[in-house]
């Protein structure tokens, strides 16, 4: 799995020339349910063709469409499948991300990428990353309340404490060094010598590899995504890498447990135990500072009060029921709004639109349970003026 993060939506948000194709589809994980999702995803592709048939001369439709055919024979990509598929493509790039939500089934060729799907999992205030760390291994997940799932490390992120030694001969385990004499250009030889006992050498071993996997998580899949993350690790090796680790988003409790000795299941739930007093607080944090913000008047939880604001780029942080509809129409130019019924064609769901409009104008969007909602209207934003 590759994590889908707010930066690579933010990217996708930027304008692109077209055509714009989007694709989603529910997704199954399990056999034989699974086995349909490659021929369903056809058929939608299918639909993409037809739609850029009544544009493109057919040679252009062809090269639009060619990553799009590509992955129908991907066997490797269809061998990992999660609850839902997001593929996009336009003339800037072609992206597929595998989503632990489902996604509703579309096709839509337009001069924009169709995001909203996106948006309400990438939003949603439940997600996490999971660090499972041991002296040898390190494995990275990404997860809600109802799913985990390992993410593919990237790029000079060592996976083993073998990768992290390198191909420096002196670097092996049980042993320091420290380095005496001159070096560098004009510099005599340099003598090596190990030294200390075999639990600091151990320790220094460990404390070399948690470094180098904390620098690359951090680099890689914290800042870019800014979730939360949760180590899984003994008790020791818990003190050695909060030591060493300079990520803000690691949290101060985790799960002090050897992660080779849990099932997905267990690995899952003993997160969670860690994540939900985390997610409630915040959800609480943004609930009390909206509050606070609509008593001066410095925030409205009425959707046409907030699609003016949310135009005008005045909305700091928006707060989406994740399970209402607000049918209706909103003008990007005015902010004036339309309530109306889905089945017009033209009519879409409100909230989704300001929540792309306020990520648009570089505000936050935080999806939320409708239990925890401050109000009823869907919507709950607090103002930056």
């Amino acid at each position: 799995m590759k994590s889908m993060s707010i930066y690579h939506l933010r990217g996708l948000l930027e304008p692109s020339a077209g055509p714009c194709l989007s694709l989603y589809q529910p997704t199954h994980r399990s056999h034989p349910d699974r086995q349909q999702d490659p021929i369903r995803y056809r058929n939608l592709v299918a639909e993409l063709e037809r739609s850029l048939a009544k544009t493109y001369p057919t040679k252009e439709a062809r090269a639009h469409l060619e990553p799009f055919h590509a992955l129908i024979d991907d066997r490797e990509f269809w061998s990992h499948p999660q609850d839902g598929l997001a593929v996009l493509g336009s003339p800037a790039g072609f992206w597929a991300y595998r989503l632990q939500r489902t996604a509703p089934e579309l096709a839509v060729v337009a001069d924009s990428l169709h995001l909203k799907p996106l948006i309400r999992f990438v939003q949603s205030a439940d997600r996490y990353q999971v660090l499972c760390l041991s002296r040898g291994e390190a494995k990275l997940y990404e997860g809600n309340r109802d799913a985990l799932d390992v993410v593919e490390l990237a790029d000079g992120i060592p996976r083993t404490n073998v990768e992290a030694r390198g191909a420096d001969p002196d670097n092996k385990p049980g042993r320091t060094t420290d380095a005496y004499g001159p070096s560098g250009k004009g510099g005599g030889s340099v003598a090596r010598g190990g030294h200390g006992s075999e639990k600091d050498a151990a320790n220094a071993d460990a404390e070399r590899f948690f470094r180098a996997v904390d620098r690359g998580i951090l680099t890689h899949n914290s800042r870019p995504s800014a979730l939360p993350l949760i180590l899984v690790s003994a008790t020791e090796n818990h003190e050695i890498f909060r030591r060493v680790s300079h990520n803000p988003s690691l949290l101060a409790d985790g799960v002090r447990l050897d992660p080779a000795a849990l099932t997905d299941d267990r690995l899952r739930e003993e997160v969670w135990k860690v994540v939900q007093p985390h997610y409630l607080n915040r959800l609480a944090d943004l609930v009390s500072e909206f509050k606070e913000a609509e008593s001066k008047f410095l925030g409205s939880s009425d959707v046409a009060d907030v699609a003016r604001a949310a135009v005008a780029g005045r909305v700091d942080t928006l707060l989406v029921d994740g399970r209402k509809l607000v049918p209706g129409a909103l003008d990007h130019d005015s902010g004036a709004v339309t309530f109306d019924k889905l089945a017009d064609p033209n009519i879409d769901d409100l909230l989704d639109d300001l929540a792309e409009l306020v990520l648009r104008r570089g505000g936050e969007v935080v999806v939320a349970p409708s239990d925890q909602m401050p109000a009823d209207s869907g919507a709950a934003a607090i103002y930056r003026f």
